[in-house]
């Protein structure tokens, strides 16, 4: 029920296509209703020119990003490593014989960097069914084929093939793996999604350690300089928006135990 309302939820707080309705609206009653036209369309459009000229979803996403620092260089083994899924077009995939990479494909290469490092470290990729798919064409079993295409030795590579959003993926991997105290697992996903992430892992009972990947700020006035089109500013605030309003959401319904997990 969970996954079902936080969907519907998102779909009709899309921030983006709020703003596009809300301009559209406003051009349609503007004749009717010149000054409340007038408004709406002043919002809609110029919210829209402003976090697509502006740095806004950057600059949103900046103060997820640094949250949580990656391990030391010198920091002790894991036990396992868990890589959150979402970078990988199952459908695509099947329809041209190789792996579709899309948005945060460094999960999954620097997954193999990690496996190279730490050759005793379980690998666990949790990506689910992303429609009426079954168990063998999930994220998950894509996963594990490029992974092992990379050189990863297939029998360290365990898979959760059935969650679908971040409370799923955390909830499924323990029930797979039986997390104990005494194991530090490592959990690659994009930095800007880690503390979610974070805090469903602690919640499920895992040692986690944060390994964040697929960073869209330089943390800097770098933001500030880049040379990034309206298309690249308008998909961050997009997904700035998001991950404020699911750390919402995940702390009002309790999946996790902050509003903003720390370190």
């Amino acid at each position: 029920m969970f996954f079902v309302i936080s969907k519907a939820l998102w779909l009709a707080a899309d921030p983006i296509t709020l703003l596009m309705a809300c301009a559209l609206l406003g051009a349609l009653i503007v004749r009717r209703a010149p000054r409340a036209g007038r408004v709406l369309m002043l919002i809609g459009a110029g919210a829209l020119l402003v976090v697509g000229i502006l740095p806004v979803g950057v600059l949103l996403l900046r103060s997820l990003e640094e949250r949580f620092p990656g391990p030391r260089p010198d920091s002790a083994p894991p036990y396992g490593i868990i890589v959150l899924g979402g970078p990988i077009n199952v459908g695509l995939s099947r329809a041209h014989g190789q792996t579709a990479l899309e948005e945060g494909a460094a999960r999954l290469t620097e997954a193999a960097v990690l496996a190279r490092r730490f050759p005793a470290a379980k690998i666990v990729y949790t990506g689910g069914i992303a429609g009426p798919i079954s168990a063998n064409h999930s994220e998950a079993a894509e996963a594990r084929n490029l992974l092992v295409a990379l050189g990863v030795d297939a029998s360290r590579i365990e898979i959760e093939t059935r969650s679908r959003n971040t409370d799923e993926n955390a909830r499924f991997t323990a029930a797979l793996v039986e997390p104990k105290p005494e194991q530090t697992w490592w959990l690659v996903t994009s930095a800007w999604h880690m503390p979610r992430s974070m805090g469903v892992f602690r919640k499920a009972g895992f040692m986690v350690r944060a390994f964040p990947v697929d960073y869209r700020s330089f943390g800097d006035v770098e933001d500030f300089l880049s040379d990034h089109g309206p298309s690249h500013r308008l998909r961050s605030f997009e997904l700035a928006v998001h991950e404020w309003i699911g750390l919402a959401a995940y702390h009002l319904a309790g999946k996790i135990d902050a509003w903003f997990p720390a370190p």
